[in-house]
């Protein structure tokens, strides 16, 4: 089983001191560091890149929320968060900004645990997909209660987003959703056919139907290449340019 790394940030000491009981008798937590106000947090998290954070909403300067805007937007999309705070009016806009979970306080270790099981799971979907090479002609990816077959040829482009991705396929009208990161996916497809080229897309190269300045087209849909992504992109399309 693997064993989730966390930070707990809470400007209560009571409530760090629940965390880190809790914690303690989780087997497949381990609590890294702890902090009482959000911009250190933010710093344990440069420093430890945990997998799960336990997030206080209500925090003075710098609120729990802002963190986790601050996390979207750093690229830290593979970190899950637990919000505690003792107000549920917080709940919808948790789950904005991809909360996995969200503990009213006070709470038991009953829903603590079902809210850390819920993060060991989704942490162990990611990295149990199936591993390819580049001599495969297809990968399986997690479709809700079933592992799906997708034939390489059959990929257009795929979107990620957040937790899951998009497989936009040739042979589906509908994009099919799956629950794992961008990141796997790049690992594990053939560089020969297919490249990253923003944050969010993986695209298919031999599906690229034009080429703008600063995007590919496949079909009907548009796709800006990222600017951390152009030179590995001209290196490659330099080779069907006459």
């Amino acid at each position: 089983m693997k064993n989730l790394k966390c930070i707990a940030i809470d400007d209560e000491p009571l409530a760090v001191k629940l965390i880190e009981t809790f914690v303690a008798q989780t087997p497949f937590l381990y609590l890294a560091a702890t902090s009482d106000n959000a911009l250190d947090g933010m710093k344990l998290i440069k420093e430890h890149n945990p997998d799960l954070v336990f997030l206080d909403i209500n925090m003075p300067q710098f609120t729990g929320m802002e963190m986790a805007h601050w996390l979207q937007q750093a690229n830290t999309a593979g970190i899950k968060i637990i919000f505690t705070t003792a107000y549920n009016h917080f709940a919808i806009e948790g789950y904005k900004v991809n909360a996995i979970d969200y503990l009213l306080k006070p709470f038991g270790y009953d829903e603590f645990l079902r809210a850390a099981s819920k993060a060991l799971r989704l942490s162990q979907q990611e990295t149990t997909t199936p591993e390819v090479n580049q001599e495969q002609d297809a990968l399986f990816i997690k479709v809700e209660y079933q592992w799906i077959k997708v034939h390489f040829d059959d990929i257009l482009y795929i979107e990620g987003l957040k937790d899951y991705v998009k497989f936009h396929l040739r042979s589906q009208d509908r994009a099919v959703l799956s629950l794992t990161s961008l990141k796997a996916l790049e690992e594990r497809l053939p560089s020969t056919q297919f490249l990253r080229i923003h944050r969010s897309f993986i695209v298919a190269l031999k599906k690229i139907d034009s080429i703008t300045k600063s995007s590919i087209i496949i079909g009907n849909k548009e796709i800006t290449i990222g600017e951390q992504y152009r030179e590995a992109f001209k290196v490659i399309i330099a080779k069907w340019i006459l």
